[in-house]
Order: C-alpha cells, then sequence, then structure tokens
C-alpha cells in the first residue's frame, strides 16, 4: 500500500501469481475487458516465445472516494517460467494481497504446490509475512479434462484459511469473483494495519461499490450486489 496525505492519494497493489499458463494474464484480460475505458490504465503484456508474460500485466483501475482521495488500484502478474523467479521476486514486493491462480488439473498438482512454496520463499525474501498477507486461491481451467472435482475444491477450501475459487478464466467464468474476494481480503487488511476507514474516510462497501461500479458484472455471481453498467467498447 502507498498512501499519500499531502496528494490524497491510496495505491493498493493486487499481484496474480501461480504457474506458467494457469491463466493469470486472462485473468486480466477478462478484467480489462469488462472494466469501463474511463477509469481503466492500458493493459500492457510483454509475450515471448516460451512464457506469455515475460514481466508482468499492469492494469490500474483509478476513482475518488466521498472524502476526496484518489484511489489506484493496480493488478500485476509474474511471470510463470521458473528461470524467471527473480522477476517474480520482484514484481511481488509490496503486494497488498494475491490471487494465486492454479489449473484445476490434477495432472498439474506438482506444479501447483511447487509454485505455492515459492510464493511463500519470495514473499519472506521481500520481507511480507505469508500469514499476514491475504491470498485468494482461483482453481482455473475446470472446462478440462482431469480437472477437480467440486467436492475436491471444497476440500482444499477447507484445509486451509484462504479463500478457494473455481473458474474458467478463457470463459470469464469465476475472474470477477476472484478479483472481489481478493479486494476484500485486502481492504480488511490495510484497514487493520492503516486504519483506512478512519483515517480516510474509505470504507469496504465504498472500495468495492468504487471499483465494481465501473465494471460491467453480468452474467456473475456480483451482478446483484453490482448492478452493471454498460461497457463503451474500446
Amino acid at each position: 500500500m502507498q498512501l499519500n496525505h499531502a496528494q490524497r492519494e491510496l495505491t493498493v497493489k493486487i499481484v496474480y501469481y501461480g504457474p506458467g499458463l494457469s491463466g493469470k494474464t486472462t485473468n486480466l484480460q477478462m478484467i480489462h475487458q469488462r472494466t469501463l475505458t474511463d477509469v481503466r490504465g492500458r493493459l500492457l503484456t510483454v509475450e515471448t516465445h516460451d512464457d506469455r508474460t515475460l514481466f508482468f500485466d499492469l492494469l490500474p483501475v483509478f476513482f475518488s472516494t466521498a472524502a476526496g482521495f484518489k484511489v489506484k488500484v493496480k493488478l500485476f502478474t509474474v511471470p510463470g517460467q521458473v528461470i524467471h523467479n527473480a522477476t517474480r521476486r520482484v514484481v511481488l514486493q509490496g503486494a497488498d494481497a494475491v490471487a494465486f491462480i492454479a489449473d484445476s488439473r490434477r495432472a498439474a498438482a506438482q506444479d501447483n504446490n511447487a509454485y505455492w512454496k515459492n510464493l511463500q520463499e519470495n514473499m519472506r525474501e521481500n520481507a511480507l509475512d505469508p500469514a499476514q498477507v491475504p491470498v485468494v486461491i482461483q482453481f482455473n481451467k475446470r472446462d478440462l479434462p482431469d480437472s477437480k472435482t467440486q467436492e475436491e475444491i471444497e476440500d482444499t477450501r477447507k484445509k486451509g484459511r484462504e479463500a478457494v475459487i473455481g473458474a474458467v478464466a478463457i470463459r470469464g467464468e469465476g475472474v470477477l469473483e476472484t478479483l472481489h474476494a481478493v479486494l476484500q481480503q485486502a481492504w480488511r487488511s490495510l484497514d487493520a494495519r492503516a486504519a483506512l476507514q478512519k483515517n480516510i474516510g474509505l470504507s469496504e462497501k465504498e472500495f468495492l461499490t468504487q471499483v465494481f461500479a465501473n465494471i460491467d458484472t453480468t452474467g456473475t455471481e456480483l451482478e446483484k450486489e453490482f448492478p452493471p453498467r454498460k461497457v463503451e467498447k474500446a
């Protein structure tokens, strides 16, 4: 979190983490497509032959609070390939919360576990406490053969403290639900540390409502809570 009282700005950083080709970039692309053009930044992507994203994607969403603070929500992804661990560590610096994007196929379990351990290691390298930084787990690619059943995903949810969400990111399923969960956890963590509601007048409800007022929630579980506005085509 970056909180600048002089300029009345708050920046919240969310990092999408996980194995290569698990769907991190796809999540951000879907969010970008559904976000109103006048509040979203550019979706920056560097593609290479060995990984879809060499460095990171950066997608800022902007809004102003009732108390006059400008809020920037910045979404990053990390490169999934093993050789880019140093870049993952750099991108993870200062993360307020993490969306861990896992491949839900049983054959991907070893990779998921390896990158989960890698996330914990890189948090510690960045002086982030894995017990304090909120993490939301998305099990992506639920439409593919050999994917975990809903019962198996429920099992994972019961075993840990993290929120767990099923998704088919390429169809947009579970994408906004994951974003909502990780932003909610980020706000609660930041409010506990920096008293956002007391110090800058930003409540959890206003934070989430302002973000999702600018995102087309049509067809998602968030549609009733955050009724969609028409998204202008870029």
